[in-house]
């Protein structure tokens, strides 16, 4: 059939209106988006929640009255970065949520005592809020069933003299760090930095207490104004960014020296710690959350990608605790020591599987798939200790 035959086909429509149509998807699709975000934003927060906005400079409500006991709290993330929430009484940080992605909420539940706290609202430059928390009838009657403080005193000496070993394993390791980079040897400040970074992460049960020294031992870039530029980006992140990924130690003296320096304070303050079983247990739940909730997906080590090697040393000490004090109530809460001793031997087996050979791998080379698989165990330990942690509340 010829091109000037009248019955020929007619002509398929203009390019121009297929690209009209998948732009039109396009904007469908970001419409869609926004309207989810919108509806995040606008969506009240439950009956039995409390919610806090986080701008971009501060919080809204900036200060909040609560009832004793356990609480839920909806944060809402209205600036447009990640941003972490925190609860503090003075330096001790009684209860976190990272990661809050620009946009979207995030729900935290804590139990809280009466008393006067503060807020932190997104990055830490910005003011903090306050948190004041009255008595109530439930902070009263929990009080008068807990169990009492005799049956834990073995548990909780054994664990202050497993903290002490880590605190001074930290400190010796800081130390070498320091003596390495002041060397100009790199494969030994490599060495000497993975030597101190586990005991920290062992730590992390209860060096969240001090928000002080952990904003100079293991601040995150993502938290700060000026990101790895910032003056406040220090510690291990920030030794890590130049030895692992500039290849080299020079400039980085003043760091490893002031992480040293923190190390020693850390250790002494820890020798005078109080330690109670629900705020150990507590501990232990609000590191397991952190991990499933958004530092297994994204990583925290960009620089050194030593993740899986962090998260052993957080499930040594997460266990420990479980080893510690599962025991002591299983009389009177079976079903929550039980559950806290599978749940930790489930995250072990798990984490075991990401060895390659004697090391773990890289975290590069663990794909999205097996980090939400991991996440999620994490999750189930965090919930599981949730559980130990009612279980453990004590009598005064």
């Amino acid at each position: 059939m010829s091109a000037s035959d009248p019955k020929a086909a007619p002509a398929g429509p203009p390019r121009f209106i297929g690209l009209a149509v998948a732009g039109a998807a396009v904007l469908v699709l970001i419409g869609g988006a926004a309207f989810y975000l919108a509806a995040q934003r606008a969506r009240p927060a439950a009956a039995d929640a409390f919610r806090v906005t986080i701008t971009a400079r501060a919080c809204a409500p900036n200060a909040l009255t609560v009832p004793a006991g356990r609480r839920k709290f909806e944060v809402v993330n209205a600036s447009d970065r990640p941003v972490e929430w925190e609860i503090l009484d003075g330096v001790m940080v009684v209860a976190e949520q990272e990661n809050i992605v620009p946009g979207l909420k995030a729900t935290l539940t804590v139990d809280l005592q009466p008393g006067a706290l503060a807020m932190t609202c997104g990055l830490l430059s910005n003011p903090r809020g306050t948190l004041t928390v009255t008595p109530s009838r439930e902070s009263a009657v929990a009080a008068a069933s807990a169990p009492t403080m005799r049956a834990f005193l073995g548990p909780l000496a054994e664990y202050r003299f497993y903290l002490g070993m880590a605190a001074s394993a930290l400190d010796d390791g800081a130390r070498r760090l320091a003596d390495a980079i002041r060397a100009g040897d790199v494969a030994a400040a490599r060495t000497a930095y993975e030597a101190a970074r586990a005991p920290y992460k062992q730590l992390e049960t209860v060096v969240y207490r001090f928000s002080d020294l952990v904003d100079r031992i293991n601040p995150s870039p993502d938290y700060l104004a000026g990101r790895e530029a910032d003056p406040a980006f220090t510690g291990f992140h920030r030794i890590a960014y130049d030895l692992y990924g500039q290849n080299g130690v020079g400039g980085l003296q003043p760091f490893a020296d002031q992480l040293a320096a923190d190390a020693a304070d850390l250790k002494a303050r820890l020798r005078s710690a109080k330690l109670a079983p629900a705020d150990l247990v507590g501990g232990a739940a609000r590191l397991a959350r952190q991990l499933a909730s958004g530092r297994i997906a994204s990583g925290e080590d960009s620089s050194s990608r030593t993740d899986l090697d962090d998260l052993d040393a957080n499930l040594a000490s997460i266990g420990k605790i479980v080893e510690l004090f599962a025991p002591v109530v299983r009389k009177s809460a079976a079903d929550a020591a039980d559950g806290a001793e599978r749940a930790v031997a489930g995250a072990q087996s798990v984490l075991a599987g990401l060895r390659d050979g004697d090391r773990f791998k890289s975290f590069d080379a663990v794909d999205a798939s097996t980090r939400a698989a991991l996440a999620e165990t994490f999750g189930t330990l965090a919930d599981a200790l949730d559980r130990l942690g009612a279980a453990v509340e004590v009598r005064s």
